[in-house]
This record gives structure tokens, sequence and C-alpha cells, in this order.
């Protein structure tokens, strides 16, 4: 009896492994090795160069800016998409339900738009020309406000942040919504017979109990900071410009390989960027397993 369980252990088990291996690890361990080459993506064989890739990624200036402009996304967008996701599901709370249904269901629908559709369309609404946001502020006599939004170094990046911001938070409001629904109604009532208003509600009552949410949310977000490579692409010009304005590691890493053939160089900038993410989710997650054991 003992002898078959363990035979249908490995029966289900040893071929998930395998398959773990061979299409997660093994390309992995492939990109690490070809960050310590000097392959070309063309060549058969890739020369040995240690860690000298690595090296010159901190001379590297364009590598640096995108180094830059990945962590000015990393700090403005988790946080301004979670303020914007709690904020709008805590209004929704005090809502109808059946307006608040259809609320939820307006924001999220950018999440049935692909990002390139997305990128596509806030392209148009930046034309300096015809685009809506430059016609909507002339139509209200503030043409001075009025400018090439992708164009000029000073807002392209925030810019970029918009739609970023703008494509994810229908999805946080509808995460942020559920769990504030999930908590027990008495919570609130005591709150509210002891006085407190909105904001001391949802500082003291809400949010504490939303914290693993919030937490989710942060590390989705900061994965798709550090990301960000479809929108740089499709949006600014360069792209990843003007000036190196926008470039972000992933924009880096794609010219590097593709344009220039330096597949070992570009290796070691994604190995870079998968350290980056790997510290990002690690720290995000003990963080708040920290705040758990404090509360409990």
């Amino acid at each position: 009896m003992r002898h078959g369980r363990w035979r249908f252990l490995l029966g289900a088990l040893v071929p998930a492994l395998v398959l773990h291996v061979v299409f997660v690890l093994s390309p992995y361990a492939q990109a690490f090795y070809l960050s310590l080459t000097d392959w070309t993506g063309v060549a058969g064989q890739a020369s040995f160069v240690g860690v000298d890739n690595y090296v010159r990624l901190g001379g590297d200036s364009l590598f640096l800016d995108a180094v830059r402009n990945n962590l000015v996304l990393l700090a403005v967008v988790p946080l301004v998409t979670i303020g914007i996701g709690l904020f709008l599901a805590s209004m929704l709370r005090h809502s109808p339900a059946r307006i608040g249904q259809g609320y939820r269901i307006v924001y999220f629908f950018p999440q049935l738009l692909s990002l390139v559709v997305i990128a596509v369309l806030w392209s148009f609404v930046y034309n300096p020309n015809t685009g809506l946001l430059n016609s909507g502020l002339r139509a209200i006599g503030l043409d001075g406000l009025a400018r090439s939004w992708l164009a000029e170094p000073a807002w392209a990046l925030g810019a970029v942040m918009a739609v970023l911001v703008w494509s994810s938070v229908g999805f946080y409001v509808v995460l942020f919504s559920a769990a504030i629904e999930g908590i027990p109604v008495e919570l609130f009532e005591a709150a509210k017979l002891d006085g407190a208003g909105r904001w001391a509600t949802f500082w003291k009552v809400t949010l504490p109990l939303v914290r693993e949410s919030v937490q989710v949310a942060f590390v989705y977000l900061g994965i798709a900071a550090l990301d960000a490579f479809a929108v740089v692409q499709i949006m600014t010009v360069g792209p990843g410009g003007p000036d190196g304005a926008t470039e972000v590691i992933g924009m880096s890493l794609y010219r590097t390989a593709f344009s220039y053939g330096k597949f070992g160089y570009a290796s070691a900038m994604g190995v870079a960027l998968f350290f980056a993410t790997l510290t990002l989710a690690v720290l995000a997650l003990r963080a708040g397993r920290r705040e758990r054991l404090e509360l409990a």
C-alpha cells in the first residue's frame, strides 16, 4: 500500500518537475551563462568574459538612465495606483450596490484591452495637434498648458506613468473592493458609534484589514514598473526618447540584443533586472510578514 502511494506521488510530481526544469529553470540558467559571455546571437561559439559585462553596466550611461527611470516608475506608479484604487474602493463602499457595481465595470474596462492597444490609444490622446488632451485644454482656454507631451523630456516619463496608472487602477479598485467587502460590517458600525469619521475609519479599520491585498498589489505593480517595455516601445519617440527621458531597462535590453547583436551584454542586463525584481518581491513580502507578526 505504501509503495503504491509513493509510485502515485512520483508519477504525479516527476513530470511536473521535469517540465518546470526544462521550460522555467533551464532558460534562467542559460541566461545567467550567456551574461558571462560575448555571444552575438549569430555565432555558434561564445567566449567566456567573466563579469566584464556586469562591470560595463556600471559605466553605461544609457543603462544608468534606464535604471533611474525605472526607479522613478517604481516610486510613483505603485503608490499612485494603490492610492487611487483604495480611494475609489472606499467611496464605492458608501454607494448604492447597483451604482457601485456599474462603476466597478467602468473602472475594470481598461483591463479588457491589451497594453498594446492602450498604448496606441494614448498615443492619439497625446498627439500635440489633434490629440484629445490638448484639444480639451484649448477648448477650456488653457492653451498655455498644451504641449508635446511625448516629445518634451520633462513631460514624457510623466505621460508614460499616467498611462500605466490608468491601465492598472481599475483592476485594483475591484481587488480592494472585494477585500473591503470581506470586512465585518460590525467593525464599521463600532467605529461609527465611537465617533470615527470616514478618514479615521479608513485609517484605523479599513487599511489594516486590507493590508495583504495592498501588499500583493505593490508587488505586482512594482514588477510592472520595472518592466514598462511595451508602453515605452509603442508610445515614445526613439523609442526611449526624447534624450533617454523614457529609457527603461527592458528597452535597453531589447535594443542591445536585437539591434546591436550583443546578446551576452543584453543577458547581463536581464540578469540585473531579474535580481532587482526578485529583491523587490522579497522585501515587500518580508515587510508584510513583519507587520502581520506585530499585529498578532
